[in-house]
């Protein structure tokens, strides 16, 4: 393995700006081509920088993740409002599974993306650097 190849594979990302850009949408290589073609479907390559996207693995993680974070903001919530105001149970109903339903599709994006952002900076799923044709020596050890 060259020296080149062999600093490249180990050099390591900054998974904070990685994770923002994703967070934001935006590719986590370049931070200007758009991570998503629709809603939650991300592109297989980046319109602006060529970085190939479609390793990501992101799968239920973000679902997971969200539900957390929701369900972490709500419950507090819930029992101040119920302690303070002591709104009916229909309101408390209607109000709250509204609440979580808009934070939910709001925060699925961006914890999908920075989800992505995070693999790309950790070379995870195939993000990492794959070696050269013309490097017998690499190619030998990546198939034992």
């Amino acid at each position: 393995m060259s020296h080149a190849h062999s600093e490249r594979a180990s050099s390591e990302r900054a998974i904070k700006p990685a994770m923002l850009r994703g967070a934001l949408g935006r590719c986590p290589s370049c931070g200007q081509g758009r991570l998503f073609r629709g809603y939650l479907s991300v592109r297989p390559t980046c319109p602006h920088c060529g970085e190939e996207l479609h390793h990501q693995r992101a799968d239920d993680g973000p679902a997971y993740l969200t539900i957390l974070v929701v369900s972490h903001l709500g419950a507090p919530l819930l029992l101040a409002i119920f302690m303070m105001y002591r709104p009916s149970a229909m309101a408390m109903l209607i109000g709250f599974s509204i609440g979580a339903i808009v934070l939910s599709l709001l925060l699925l994006p961006v914890i999908k993306g920075g989800l992505i952002g995070f693999q790309w900076a950790r070379r995870m799923h195939g993000f990492g650097v794959e070696p050269s044709a013309h490097e017998p020596a690499a190619i030998e050890a990546a198939a034992s």
